[in-house]
């Protein structure tokens, strides 16, 4: 089966919401069954792990210099420096306390905001219940892979991109 899938990194993304649903496990190389557990491996090993990728994490100098990556700070720089030449010291100083108080306020909002994203994905959900080998399963999300069925139940968080085959009085809330 594995070798049937073309080799790219990620799967093809036909409208599934427009297909039947066995069109998509046809797709898919899937069947009613799910996966095999040797399958969903090759899956695995082939497309990586179902997770959001994480950019590199910024040092604290980095992300308060970057509140001076500005057009605005570097106006407000360049009329302090020009300010100070003019020998207008408290204009000036008020200037840079400006822009220090304005960096400031960033780094911190910026860190707040760093924060929240990491409780958002600590709450998305890590395990997930999915055919493999016949049976239902309970799997790591990251371990999900394009052919997987996996089953929602009421109150579950959504573990990846789904094509919904069946819903039986299916109510969604979005966050």
């Amino acid at each position: 089966m594995a070798n049937d899938i073309p080799p790219t990194t990620s799967m093809p993304s036909p409208a599934w919401h427009a297909l039947e649903a066995q069109q998509a496990r046809d797709v898919l190389h899937s069947d009613a069954q799910g996966l095999t557990s040797g399958e969903a491996r090759l899956r695995l090993a082939r497309y990586g792990p179902n997770a959001l990728p994480e950019g590199p994490r910024r040092g604290l100098l980095r992300r308060f210099l970057d509140q001076f990556n500005n057009v605005l700070v570097i106006v407000l720089l360049v009329a302090g420096a020009v300010t100070l030449v003019l020998d207008h010291l408290l204009d000036a100083v008020v200037i840079a306390g400006v822009v220090v108080v304005n960096a400031l306020i960033g780094f911190v909002q910026e860190g707040k905001a760093e924060r929240a994203l990491e409780a958002v994905r600590a709450m998305l959900p890590s395990t997930a219940i999915a055919w493999r080998d016949g049976e239902r399963v309970t799997v790591r999300t990251e371990e999900l892979v394009p052919g997987d069925q996996v089953f929602v139940q009421s109150g579950d968080r959504v573990p990846a991109d789904l094509r919904l085959i069946e819903a039986v009085n299916l109510r969604v809330e979005e966050a």
